[in-house]
């Protein structure tokens, strides 16, 4: 009777290797950490996911094109400053996937009214506009959008799955 040699030590540890290597950072089936909060720091163009006080996830995002200062009224391209709320998850959206912000918060509206001005509406955080995936890597360079927050589409897949409607998000200069 003929047995084949088992694997050697050093061959099975360059498959199991291999294998963890394979995959992906953030693995579909992966357990992902409960979000209690989010937190955009506009000045630094950074947003964080927090469970607790740890950072589970931080990503570098791109803002309104005038990003200076928070949003006062509808048009002026910035991107709001307060405490609100991620109150839907859209997935009707022009962009490849959006959570709503529930701007304006009644701070918001009073400032609006003060300038007779409508406050705005429809602040996200968004993935890329269709067409433009492969700006994915380097679309944050530029603040580019109209007062939302953008991540690239696979970092708004992991949003989608981490961050629930109900979750605070506190938008900070």
């Amino acid at each position: 009777m003929h047995m084949k040699p088992a694997l050697g030590p050093a061959l099975a540890c360059f498959l199991l290797l291999a294998a963890m290597v394979s995959l992906p950072p953030h693995h579909a089936y992966a357990v992902l950490p409960t979000v209690e909060r989010v937190i955009v720091y506009k000045n630094q163009k950074i947003m964080q996911l927090l469970s607790g006080n740890e950072v589970v996830r931080s990503y570098q995002v791109a803002l309104g094109r005038n990003p200076l200062g928070r949003k006062q009224r509808a048009g002026d391209c910035r991107t709001p400053e307060g405490t609100y709320i991620i109150d839907h998850h859209k997935k009707d959206s022009r962009f490849y996937k959006s959570l709503h912000i529930s701007y304006p918060n009644k701070q918001d509206l009073a400032v609006a009214r003060t300038l007779g001005q409508p406050p705005g509406r429809d602040i996200m955080i968004h993935g890329l506009p269709k067409g433009f995936e492969d700006l994915a890597d380097f679309h944050y360079r530029r603040n580019w959008t109209k007062g939302c927050i953008a991540v690239n589409n696979a970092e708004m897949d992991e949003l989608w799955r981490m961050v629930a409607d109900g979750t605070p998000i506190i938008i900070k200069p």
